[in-house]
């Protein structure tokens, strides 16, 4: 069964011009020339669990004045948060958040995100999205850059606006909603 799921995916990449290794990547940029660039809007939810059982995020490095700051500068999370079509926990997972995201700023409440959208399920299942940007967290809305991709987002470029859905002071856990727009080939 892994077999036939090996060669189907293996299929499926190299019908759509997505096959791995570097003579493929060359192949595919030979093309580039002629090819049109496409824009696409992706709409999902980021689940970011600190704490709890089955907790997607963990704290990687603190400094020496966290504790007594009022923007916990200096806090960094590693996350493999999932993304989902909804905002319920039990919705659909799309994705993961995968990459690193810390508090970057004295002045109020703001995170240093580098991470990378993975897509795991639908037509882009293997492609993935990078995010690397500001985002102050108590803003309504934030907007970060999307600095390239893989996949299906080969070259890409663009935004990713986030809004908290939901937040727990306790456990500081949240869902953001996501909304991309991408410029690919």
């Amino acid at each position: 069964m892994l077999c036939s799921l090996v060669i189907f995916t293996a299929a499926v990449q190299e019908a759509a011009g997505l096959k791995k290794g570097p003579e493929a990547v060359e192949k595919w940029f030979k093309k580039l020339p002629e090819a049109k660039e496409k824009v696409t809007k992706l709409h999902f939810y980021f689940h970011d669990t600190v704490s709890g059982k089955n907790s997607t995020a963990f704290v990687l490095a603190q400094s020496n004045i966290t504790s007594t700051s009022p923007t916990f500068f200096g806090v960094f999370n590693v996350a493999d948060d999932p993304l989902t079509i909804g905002p319920e926990p039990d919705s659909k997972i799309v994705g993961r958040a995968q990459g690193i995201y810390g508090t970057a700023s004295l002045e109020e409440i703001a995170l240093l995100m580098t991470l990378n959208f993975v897509f795991t399920d639908g037509k882009y299942n293997g492609s993935t999205l990078s995010v690397l940007g500001h985002n102050p967290i108590l803003h309504k809305y934030r907007e970060m850059p999307i600095v390239g991709g893989s996949g299906v987002f080969r070259l890409a470029r663009g935004i990713a606006t986030a809004q908290t859905v939901w937040y727990n002071r306790s456990s500081n856990n949240a869902v953001v909603e996501y909304t991309v727009m991408v410029l690919h080939y």
